[in-house]
């Protein structure tokens, strides 16, 4: 029997509406963070406004010039041949919190952080709460872990940075992304406003829409961030300072990614994915080529550094990828799920996608990277897959050894956890559509 590991609590509760509603459409938010220092943005985006990137986004369903009218996230497509089970796969447990979908998920050694739309942040380790921190607005979005600091993205449009307490061996929030003092500075000059919608105008340093993807460059010491207001932001981690924002795409920003040194990806509800170049002497971002324009949504992106491949996942349940490290030649496609991909990881050799049809994929690359060999599909979540982690599996001999652990939230409300090898349960190559 599959172990579960549930957790009481009370918190105040209200009607939610069903599970994939808060995922298919935007709902305005209030910055009601009191400890926040940021004061509230007064032209945040609402579900009611025509000139919202909300209107334009595939997450609104009444857009009728969206992609999303087209996408597999309301309708099914074609039945993806069936794929024999693993034995040697298996599911270790289920976290479960009665608190709502969970958004987004980072795993670091033994320890596993998890977002949910109930604002609340938990620390997991070996299937126990280990601790949590809240934020009082704006459901979290978005996770990345450096040293010893959390960035959590939200969709208030802040970034909250948090640290372990030693004293109270808790978490607490360090910083709040754009600084006070930043955001004061360049709120008394008039250039530093833009215009965000019509007749309204917000300082270009802030995002006004929801945060929905953070990415790190740790060489370089800078965190991108992604956000429905189809911008991307550069902030410098030694002093929280952003840098620059990036007029990335004509609609909501769902991935961002970064690799091979001062190159960053993109991926947008427009269908484009797009790379961008880092100039070393000005620090300005490039516009270098757009590498894929589809009328699907693209839905997230990760990269195999070490192989030089980089993948991206869209609403038509297909995911693309690109092999040859900065030359970022068209290596085909993968099609295992029969619903929009919402979610993908890599590591090592091991890929791994979340899809709306509720099921887990894991490919494994061969070669150079343009063949991928279908190793396992993990069925048993109830709601779409939102985000995902992969891991080594340490005790059970690591990449090498050809273990690994996958975590999978999905908008069921639980966070999964599998133990599997990396090879197929019976040879099944991948089809690779260039």
């Amino acid at each position: 029997m599959t172990p579960t590991f549930p957790l009481q609590y009370e918190m105040k509760t209200r009607p939610r509406p069903s599970n994939l509603s808060r995922f298919f459409r935007c709902r305005p938010t209030t910055d009601d963070d009191d400890d926040d220092e940021l004061p509230p943005l007064t032209t945040s985006s609402t579900a009611g406004s025509d000139n919202s990137p909300y209107t334009m986004s595939p997450y609104n369903p009444s857009a009728a010039s969206s992609p999303f009218v087209r996408s597999p996230w309301i309708h099914s497509t074609a039945a993806v041949a069936p794929f024999p089970q693993d034995p040697n796969t298996a599911l270790l447990g289920s976290l479960i919190r009665q608190e709502g979908h969970v958004y987004s998920l980072a795993v670091s050694g033994d320890l596993l952080f998890t977002g949910s739309d109930s604002k609340n942040i938990r620390v997991w380790k070996n299937f126990s709460e280990l601790g949590g921190f809240k934020s009082c607005s704006g459901l979290v979005k978005s996770i990345v872990l450096f040293k010893d600091k959390v960035f959590t993205g939200h969709q208030d449009g802040k970034i909250r940075v948090w640290k372990l307490d030693s004293k109270s061996d808790g978490y607490k929030r360090v910083g709040t992304l754009p600084r006070f003092q930043d955001f004061l500075k360049s709120s008394i000059r008039p250039s530093n406003y833009i215009e965000v919608r019509r007749h309204r105008n917000a300082v270009w340093l802030r995002h006004f829409d929801a945060v929905s993807c953070l990415a790190l460059n740790a060489e370089q010491g800078l965190l991108y961030s992604g956000s429905w207001d189809r911008t991307i932001k550069v902030w410098r981690l030694s002093d929280f300072k952003c840098l620059a924002s990036v007029n990335a795409h004509d609609d909501a920003v769902n991935a961002v990614a970064t690799a091979f040194g001062n190159m960053v990806m993109s991926g947008s509800a427009d269908g484009t994915v797009k790379l961008w170049e880092r100039e070393e002497r000005t620090g300005k971002h490039v516009a270098v080529r757009t590498l894929l324009r589809r009328d699907s949504a693209v839905t997230s992106i990760a990269v195999a550094e070490k192989d030089g491949v980089v993948y991206c996942g869209s609403s038509d349940g297909w995911v693309r990828f690109w092999v040859g490290g900065r030359r970022f030649e068209k290596g085909g496609g993968l099609r295992w799920h029969s619903m929009a991909v919402l979610c993908l990881a890599t590591a090592g050799r091991m890929v791994v996608s979340g899809s709306a049809d509720r099921t887990v994929r894991v490919w494994r690359r061969e070669g150079l990277g343009a063949q991928h060999v279908r190793v396992a599909a993990l069925a048993g979540h109830t709601g779409p897959v939102k985000c995902l982690a992969v891991q080594e599996d340490v005790e059970g001999g690591g990449e090498v050894g050809g273990r690994w652990l996958v975590y999978s939230g999905s908008l069921d409300g639980s966070v999964r956890v599998w133990r599997g090898g990396n090879r197929p349960a019976q040879p099944a190559v991948g089809r690779n559509w260039v």
